[in-house]
């Protein structure tokens, strides 16, 4: 028999899975005070269905339902806050008795509340939502209007920022199409067209974080902070190395490729017709570079002592970043096509503006892409108290390997049997890392290579000089304007 669309057949197969984090049973709406706050518990969490008739054993017994009843449910769903509508649907199961099956999606404005308390699901049981939990999704209830990032940065103006680093930041902007030429390099206007000035004319704490000079955070801002280091082993017992810089995020960004580009173990190989080494890190740059800024983009600013970690062990590599997922999101699903809502908009928008970032919300996929096309295993994301890491297994140092190798095939594979036991001893050479960051971005000009890779824009050029003789790097349309293209 089939009522409002719903069948006696269906709803057996429901119950015969038994309760779950999703379906909860209960005798008769005389528990409907206890039924209200499993339906609030699924309104916080991934929606779910309560069935009145029905026993904790499964067995369906069914309910007379009559409009009393029907009235009584509807006065105690006015204890939810904010409102919440359950969808109602009554299935026929025996001679005047009824199942009644209540139907709740994710509220869009969480957290839901019953009579003043707000429950959560924990796999099939219903309890009160811990402080830390509630205070979590009301600030992401919030989050449309007021975050940490569109605040005004208290005692803070243009004239205390990087103007280099903003007109870098804008020329790529307009070079990439992606904002309007201001015809002025004045900093203030190059904030107000970024959309980094809030209250008018006041700047923005996004501002501080993406275009703060040096030092210049502190004691301000001390969570504007990237933390490296190399340990001996898999654990954090010995340091290798280990430092500290304080900055704005792509000055630290540039910190911390130059430690992975330094510290990474290469593969390395002779190319026929050259009288030189080509050194390749064992894991692609590209999908470390997507990582770090992952990393700068959604981390939560708001924790003072927070950072951004990278730490690299003999076996993996962790990037560390303070905070956790938001709205709903989790591990898994961030290696499945998902829709992305930044933490921090303002940032997230002017790492895309830039270029650093293509689209929001397929940065994991990416990642996850480079790693496959490099033969390498997928990283893993784990959620650790306060902060979010995603993981990278470091294939065991690989051998160097003199003879030729056919150009366009793959750096040698085989790895050691022992992991590698120091720190790389000499630093990837300024030409591959040119190449390397070039593939990855060819429209990168001399002082943004000179300062990615901390050398003289003098070395720079000397070194791309060099390249373009080789015939391992060709020059793609004018001096202004133009790309590079990595010849392989």
């Amino acid at each position: 028999m089939t009522v409002a669309g719903l069948s006696v057949d269906t709803l057996r197969a429901w119950i015969a899975g038994g309760e779950s984090a999703a379906l909860e049973f209960k005798k008769s709406t005389a528990e409907k005070e206890r039924a209200c706050r499993t339906l609030c518990a699924f309104a916080n969490g991934q929606g779910g269905r309560l069935l009145f008739g029905v026993t904790p054993a499964g067995k369906v017994i069914g309910q007379a339902v009559t409009d009393r009843t029907l009235e009584e449910l509807a006065n105690d769903f006015r204890g939810f806050e904010p409102p919440l509508f359950p969808a109602l649907e009554r299935v026929a199961v025996d001679a005047g008795r009824e199942v009644l099956v209540l139907t709740t999606t994710r509220s869009a404005r969480v957290p839901v509340a019953f009579r003043g308390v707000a429950y959560e699901r924990v796999l099939n049981t219903t309890r009160t939502m811990p402080r830390e939990t509630f205070q979590r999704l009301l600030l992401e209830e919030m989050h449309g209007v007021e975050r940490w990032e569109n605040r005004r940065a208290n005692g803070w103006d243009a004239s205390r920022l990087d103007t280099r680093e903003m007109v870098l930041t804008l020329e790529e902007s307009i070079r990439r199409g992606r904002v309007d030429d201001p015809g002025t390099r004045e900093p203030l206007e190059i904030l107000r067209g970024l959309g980094l000035l809030v209250e008018g004319e006041r700047v923005s704490r996004a501002a501080v974080v993406l275009f703060c000079k040096g030092e210049e955070p502190q004691p301000d801002f001390p969570q504007l902070l990237l933390k490296v280091a190399r340990f001996k082993g898999s654990t954090r017992d010995e340091f290798l190395d280990n430092r500290q810089f304080h900055g704005n995020a792509f000055a630290l960004m540039r910190r911390a490729e130059r430690f992975l580009l330094d510290s990474l173990p290469v593969a390395s190989r002779i190319v026929p017709g050259r009288m030189e080494r080509e050194d390749t890190p064992l894991l692609p740059v590209e999908a470390l570079r997507e990582a770090l800024a992952n990393a700068f983009v959604h981390r939560d600013y708001a924790i003072g002592g927070g950072s951004v970690g990278v730490a690299l062990y003999d076996d993996r590599l962790e990037i560390i970043s303070i905070g956790d997922l938001h709205f709903g999101l989790t591990p898994e699903a961030l290696f499945r096509e998902h829709e992305s809502r930044p933490w921090n908009p303002m940032i997230a928008r002017t790492f895309y503006r830039r270029g650093i970032i293509e689209t929001w919300g397929r940065g994991t996929l990416k990642i996850a892409r480079l790693m496959k096309e490099a033969g390498r295993e997928p990283p893993t994301v784990l959620l650790r108290p306060g902060a979010v890491v995603m993981s990278f297994r470091v294939p065991g140092a690989t051998a160097q390997e003199d003879s030729p190798e056919t150009p366009g095939k793959t750096p040698l594979k085989m790895p050691l049997k022992t992991p590698l036991k120091t720190p790389l001893k000499t630093p990837l050479k300024t030409p591959d890392a040119i190449l390397g960051l070039l593939k990855v971005e060819p429209g990168l000009s001399f002082p943004e290579l000179a300062s990615r890779l901390n050398r003289s824009e003098s070395a720079i050029k000397r070194a791309v000089r060099k390249l373009r003789d080789s015939g391992r790097l060709q020059r793609v349309g004018p001096a202004k304007g133009g790309t590079w293209k990595v010849l392989e």
